[in-house]
């Protein structure tokens, strides 16, 4: 059973928010007695539904319930949480408002609000409404975004550097992260977003970590589409946080390692070259550059440290173009940039864009930024450059709004 405590903390929170935000539908629902009873009906039929749910969670195995329940059924309920907690915030802000007109009219003073005419403290119509929209927004735009996480976008983008040996220049690569395969719940989506990557012809294909959600078994039904990856140059990839089983429980340790390895077969039964904290050499026409592929090094939050730039860089140093693939995008400030002048182009993911934000040309925006400097696209200082993918996959909420699940095709030049 899981740990129940946090679940009863959730499940308090939530009771309090239906009963806030119901009080403020009490004020605003139409005076007709059936349009009322019905919306009365609906709200706690829904509200309940959710608060049986999250008491009901720590009980119940999940493992046996189809995949798309398990992910749809949490989604909805976080998006009815965040909504009414929105949508709670301008109702405070009304209730602050009101409460120090009445403190006012207490100490003998003109009340603020004129409107109330003596008629007492009411919920200001405007706010509540206003509320009651941005929660419903969210809530339908959440709900929008289920149908976007299969609907993979094509990023297209030349990048030119000033030691790239001419047999590279003009060379094309495809760059796919955060694949997380135990969140999949559609093969032929997925198919489809592997025949947009072989329509390209790539001369080579760099993945950069999270395989899996948690476990191995994950790419059991979706093996047979990834092996159809392939490009001259060949299929090339790293380890993401996820990928090491960090965030869940096993029998012991030895069953986590096991999973470990079992990931690492996975790679290399599709005909994936894994790098593993280490260097290869790509030749091309006589020229030669060096892909260099390190495990997870995360310097945000509490993500792990398991990629080792120092087994990887040594003997590289010799070739004149260098191409990182290093999962998680803080790594380039805290370590690339400060050690390794000479890495021209990184590649990583993890963000995933939080998959949800705002694109527009010329703007960007995600909650996310607020935690990671480089979040999505390309970054640039110096002679270096990161590329940090959207995600071909997704992750916890079952969807994307903005932010598109990405697959990048890079032309060096």
């Amino acid at each position: 059973m899981r740990n129940s405590g946090f679940f009863f903390f959730l499940l308090g929170i939530m009771a309090l928010l239906d009963i806030y935000v119901f009080q403020v539908l009490q004020v605003v629902l139409p005076t007709s007695s059936k349009a009322r009873l019905a919306i009365t009906i609906g709200y706690w039929i829904i509200s309940i539904s959710a608060l049986l749910y999250v008491f009901t969670y720590p009980y119940v195995n999940h493992d046996n319930w189809p995949r798309w329940a398990v992910t749809y059924s949490r989604a909805l309920v976080f998006g009815l949480i965040i909504s009414k907690l929105l949508a709670s915030l301008f109702f405070a802000v009304d209730d602050i408002r009101r409460a120090g007109t009445w403190l006012i009219g207490k100490i003998g003073q003109k009340p603020i609000d004129a409107a109330q005419n003596g008629a007492g403290i009411t919920r200001s119509v405007f706010l509540s409404w206003l509320g009651l929209a941005v929660g419903g927004t969210v809530f339908s735009t959440l709900v929008y975004g289920f149908g976007n996480k299969y609907r993979y976008q094509v990023n297209r983008l030349r990048m030119s550097f000033k030691n790239l040996p001419a047999a590279f220049k003009g060379m094309c690569i495809v760059h796919i992260s955060d694949i997380h395969s135990g969140s999949f719940t559609d093969k032929e989506a997925v198919e489809k977003g592997i025949k947009k990557i072989l329509k390209e012809k790539p001369d080579l294909i760099l993945f950069t970590g999270d395989l899996v959600n948690d476990r191995a078994s994950e790419m059991k039904d979706y093996m047979d589409v990834f092996n159809k990856l392939n490009a001259p140059l060949g299929v090339y990839s790293t380890l993401g946080n996820h990928d090491y089983g960090d965030y869940v429980q096993w029998e012991s340790l030895e069953a986590k390692k096991e999973n470990l390895e079992q990931l690492k077969q996975v790679h290399k039964n599709m005909g994936w070259r894994l790098l593993m904290n280490e260097h290869v050499v790509l030749e091309k026409g006589g020229d030669r550059i060096a892909l260099l592929g390190i495990e997870n090094w995360g310097a945000k939050g509490n993500f792990s440290k398991y990629g080792k730039m120092e087994d990887a860089y040594p003997g590289s140093e010799q070739y004149p173009f260098k191409i990182l693939m290093s999962h998680d995008p803080s790594h380039w400030d805290a370590e690339v940039r400060t050690k390794y002048g000479d890495i021209d182009l990184t590649l990583a993911g993890h963000t995933h864009g939080m998959q949800f934000g705002l694109e527009v040309p010329g703007f960007k925006w995600s909650p996310v930024q607020y935690m990671y400097k480089q979040w999505a696209g390309l970054y640039e200082a110096g002679d270096q450059k990161l590329y940090v993918n959207r995600g071909f996959g997704f992750l916890g909420y079952p969807g994307r709004v903005g932010i598109l699940p990405e697959i990048t095709l890079i032309e060096l030049g």
